[in-house]
């Protein structure tokens, strides 16, 4: 089995409903994502995935989704009136957590058609979750 790995970094900002830590306050990250992707044979090149293609279909995405954007839950609040002011949000069904914005990630990718094992999201410089299925 072959892998490697993509480092791509990003902005976003989210809060956590019902968390009772500072989290639960309106908040950005500048976090580093970590995209790993395996085959068991190289392709006619001699790779897994070119780190360049790679990078590119990861910071576009990135850039229809996350990048610069609040990330709520659907049921927050503040959903309504940052639409009415036409600032750019993106509208999740689940908590925005890194764990959930990792497998969020990883299954986005995974649909674009890259071999992805897993995803890491570091949150911080000191805090990162990683999703990997099974």
């Amino acid at each position: 089995m072959f892998e490697i790995t993509r480092e791509v970094s990003f902005s976003y900002g989210h809060r956590l409903l019902g968390h009772e830590g500072k989290c639960a306050r309106l908040h950005g990250h500048n976090g580093r994502l970590r995209v790993a992707l395996a085959a068991e044979r190289l392709g006619p090149t001699g790779m897994v995935v070119d780190f360049g293609a790679v990078k590119g279909i990861v910071r576009d995405w990135l850039a229809e989704t996350l990048d610069h954007r609040l990330v709520l839950r659907e049921r927050d609040p503040a959903v309504a009136a940052l639409r009415a002011i036409g600032e750019p949000i993106y509208v999740v069904d689940f908590d925005p957590t890194a764990e959930n914005l990792a497998r969020h990630i990883y299954e986005g990718l995974l649909r674009l058609g890259l071999p992805v094992v897993a995803v890491s999201l570091d949150e911080t410089e000191e805090c990162a979750a990683t999703y990997r299925p099974g």
